[in-house]
């Protein structure tokens, strides 16, 4: 008779390590060898009884699948008595005698260490294994699910603030059938539709909303700035068009001309009965708008200005507006006064008639089909000699006397180029906050989604929610806790530009380039996160995000160069740094404020530097004072930096380029620590302990993130040591699982209409 596990029921013990080897198809050659050899070193084993366990590990004769069903079948009876076995061999012992003694107590003594080796050498893990063969595994990651800890409608309220009823208004108009989202791919009609809304908006106050009240506007900018935030949950082409209509060609108008200029277009602008442009950008200048070459030359006998594109490439382009809607534009040319230069100034200039043909002298070309942002017609605009009469002129800064000299209240032209351009430091706010809004709709999609989306899980167990996997989590959760820092932090920009100060504006313009910046990146990055977390639906265009990451891809870009606009951050803090010394020599400074620096750190000691804590990283001391140093040291350093390479003979301009990286990383300090700082700030006015708590956890990881992110500085100089920056790992992956189970009900806190989320996320509410 031929040996079976039926009929020499001791050999089972084999079954469950035969069927772990054999589960996935594939005998390797180690494992064969390793059975082996161990199957030929058990004494206690036949001749027979060898070549029968050998013949089950054959590569040339596998297992059919009928008997690997019948081994399984015969572990699932095994698992279902008790005591609960902990290992293969005891799950083997279990079998070998189950229906009668077939291993004594004296065999299994024997069996089992060395069973046990045989699990080691084959890269067993016992445990792992067992909990894989039980059917309907309870597990901690399949039951981590959304709760809501604090009331949405509170947290909603809380983050719109005074603001509630003018995004309530707007989110109404987007909500409504006229504002259906559109295919994009038609570009002709797709600029037709934006138009269309855009009318819309006018008609019911909301383009004029910054403009005085004798302009039919309700002098409100921090209103103008929230319609153009909640405007972007719908589409960016329109939140672009909107801008580009009422607010660089209308708060041009407002922010540089005189009350002649608001009497005679803020109106028709507020309407869209003049549609406009602001058409300072040129092809061979772009940032540098100081180096722009169309000219406007002034004519005394006539009293106007000659406005002439002197060579092709110093024409106008990317100019929002112009190639199919645009009437008239704000003009940034070089004033010519008798042969000489005063400088950018600004001129009003009729580029198209009301039947859409263009006016002698101006050309305009089409910038075709773009990235992203479709609706919004881009154009390239060239002057042949235009004429235009003096009062069109925008005056506020300069202006031409009755006997043809130019007189400004700002004698130095470069503080009189630097006040205009600050006035028109609001572009720089309505872009980062509609970026954020693109980003709050991405995560809301992928956070939903991943909630909803069910994938892989414990053998034998039910599918899990991918948002409860830790990767999952550490792609998401660190950019929603950074909108909610990024928020709070748009709002405190908000509020200092709107109860500016004259001393204050050069701060504030820094403050506006470095969030705009920092912001639109984020967006960048986050939008990327939530397109992989999404999968190949967040591929498909109808769920949005395809989109949202090619309309924002160009808000890195205009309104400043990003990383020019990061250099301007860096310029203005060093030049408080210069400041805050007074008449003090430069050595002097660096010494002092390295010293002061490092005397300062009370958390630069062995036990701090090795902290780990949970106390300790959670406390917002050491949050604060890790975020100002990084900060004051980039600072001190970059300055120490630049004049030695000055003082070893380099030109200022050449140190200046070498220090760019240096720079921007002393810019992002100076933000992260703003960002933090506000986030602080809002935590302490809100009196909901629920909202309270969630937001302190929040905030948590929004700190120890950023601090990871930027854990080399800190074990550079020794800030740190390798002990805590693991812990601080430790730390966000926890709080991204804390967090998971609020995310849900901290995305729906954006409120966002639901027209303007994606079908991946709706789907099973039509399933129900």
């Amino acid at each position: 008779m031929s040996i079976t596990f039926t009929n020499n029921p001791k050999l089972s013990l084999f079954i469950p390590v035969f069927y772990v080897v054999w589960e996935d198809d594939i005998l390797t050659k180690e494992e064969f060898k390793t059975l082996n050899s161990f199957i030929n070193d058990q004494e206690w084993l036949t001749k027979a009884e060898k070549n029968f366990l050998k013949s089950k590990i054959d590569v040339q004769s596998p297992p059919t699948r009928s008997e690997l069903f019948r081994w399984r079948e015969v572990i699932d009876k095994a698992l279902q008595e008790p005591p609960k076995p902990e290992s293969l061999t005891a799950l083997g012992i279990v079998i070998a005698n189950a229906e009668r003694i077939a291993l004594t107590v004296e065999d299994i003594e024997k069996i089992t260490p060395v069973f046990a080796k045989l699990e080691s050498d084959l890269g067993i893990i016992s445990r792992e294994v067992i909990s894989g063969f039980r059917k309907n595994r309870d597990t901690i990651t399949h039951n981590h699910k959304t709760i809501e800890s604090f009331s949405v409608a509170k947290m909603s309220k809380f983050l719109d603030g005074n603001q509630a009823d003018i995004i309530d208004k707007v989110k109404q108009i987007i909500n409504s059938p006229e504002f259906a989202l559109q295919d994009s791919s038609d570009t002709v009609a797709f600029r037709e539709k934006v138009l269309q809304w855009s009318q819309i908006l006018a008609n019911k106050g909301l383009g004029a909303y910054a403009y005085p009240k004798a302009q039919g506007g309700k002098d409100d900018v921090e209103g103008y700035f929230t319609i153009m935030e909640t405007l972007s949950y719908h589409d960016l082409s329109l939140v672009i068009k909107f801008g580009v209509q009422f607010g660089l060609w209308g708060m041009s108008i407002l922010s540089l001309g005189t009350d002649k200029h608001y009497k005679k277009y803020l109106k028709d602008i507020g309407t869209l009965q003049l549609p406009g442009c602001f058409a300072m950008t040129e092809t061979h200048h772009g940032s540098n708008v100081k180096g722009i070459n169309t000219t406007a030359t002034y004519n005394h006998k006539d009293k106007t200005f000659t406005i002439h594109t002197p060579e092709k490439y110093d024409r106008k382009e990317y100019i929002g507006n112009a190639a199919n809607h645009g009437e008239m534009a704000t003009v940034f040319a070089k004033l010519i006064i008798d042969g000489k230069d005063y400088g950018v100034n600004a001129f009003v200039v009729p580029i198209r008639n009301k039947d859409r043909t263009v006016v002698k002298g101006v050309t305009i070309e089409d910038c075709g089909r773009k990235m992203g942002l479709n609706g919004v017609d881009n154009g390239i605009i060239y002057f042949d000699n235009v004429v235009i009469p003096k009062e069109d002129m925008l005056d506020r800064f300069a202006s031409i006397n009755e006997d043809g000299e130019f007189e400004s209240p700002i004698p130095s032209n470069n503080r009189r180029f630097f006040t205009m351009l600050g006035t028109l430091v609001g572009g720089r706010i309505g872009i980062p906050r509609s970026a954020l809004a693109a980003s709050k709709i991405g995560l809301t999609i992928a956070i939903k989604y991943g909630d909803d989306r069910k994938q892989f899980g414990p053998q034998g167990g039910n599918e899990v929610p991918i948002l409860n996997y830790r990767m999952h989590q550490l792609r998401l959760m660190p950019y929603l806790a950074k909108s909610y820092a990024l928020h709070f932090g748009l709002q405190y920009l908000t509020q200092r530009f709107i109860n500016r100060s004259p001393e204050e504006m050069q701060e504030i313009e820094a403050l506006a380039a470095g969030m705009k910046a920092y912001v639109t990146w984020n967006t960048r990055n986050a939008l990327q996160e939530c397109r992989e977390a999404c999968g190949g639906k967040g591929y498909i265009s109808e769920n949005r995000i395809d989109d949202l990451k090619n309309d924002t891809e160009i808000y890195t870009t205009f309104e400043g160069d990003n990383t020019v606009l990061m250099q301007l951050v860096a310029k203005n803090r060093l030049g408080e740094f210069r400041k805050e010394f007074g008449e003090m020599g430069l050595g002097t400074i660096f010494n002092y404020v390295l010293e002061q620096a490092k005397t300062t750190i009370t958390e630069k000691n062995p036990f701090a530097t090795r902290n780990t804590d949970e106390e300790h990283l959670k406390d917002r001391d050491f949050h604060l004072h890790a975020f100002q140093y990084r900060e004051k040291e980039l600072v001190s350093s970059a300055a120490r930096r630049f004049k030695k390479l000055v003082d070893d003979g380099l030109d200022t301009f050449d140190a200046a380029n070498v220090m760019h990286p240096h720079m921007l990383n002393l810019a992002e300090a100076y933000l992260e620590r703003v960002f933090l700082e506000q986030f602080v700030l809002a935590i302490d006015t809100c009196d909901d302990e629920p909202l309270k708590e969630v937001l302190t956890r929040l905030y948590n990881l929004f700190a120890l993130h950023t601090l990871e992110k930027n854990k080399a500085w800190y074990l550079e100089e020794n800030y740190m040591e390798g002990v805590k920056t693991k812990a601080i790992r430790k730390a966000v992956s926890q709080l991204c699982w804390e967090i998971r189970q609020d995310a849900v009900p901290l995305v729906d806190a954006f409120n966002i209409p639901e027209n303007c989320l994606a079908p991946i996320i709706t789907f099973r509410k039509e399933e129900a």
